[in-house]
């Protein structure tokens, strides 16, 4: 048998190992009814959010304390000379999209 055969072969075998794999996740996907899928997700909501208010959590600084240790806003006021830094000027375009 040539080379190109083989590989020919090898590549029809990966692809129709692949279209099992994903028939088989999609009949498990499709096997909980809508009642389990948001329990599922109600589940994982409050794992989050018990994750996220835990005794470990960080306080959160305002915009304008996290804006003074960038070196984007002027600690001193807005009457002083200051140059932004590429990092703070990002942070300050990502705050403001919120």
């Amino acid at each position: 048998m040539r080379w190109w055969k083989v590989l020919g072969l090898a590549a029809f075998a990966g692809v129709a190992a692949t279209g099992i794999v994903i028939t088989r996740a999609e009949r498990r996907r499709r096997a909980y009814t809508p009642e389990e899928i948001r329990t599922r997700l109600r589940d994982r909501h409050a794992q989050a959010v018990a994750a996220a208010t835990g005794p470990a959590a960080a306080p959160v600084p305002d915009r304008r304390t996290l804006l003074e240790r960038l070196g984007a806003a002027p600690p001193g006021g807005p009457g002083r000379l200051w140059a932004p830094s590429p990092l703070a000027t990002r942070v300050r375009r990502a705050l403001r999209r919120r």
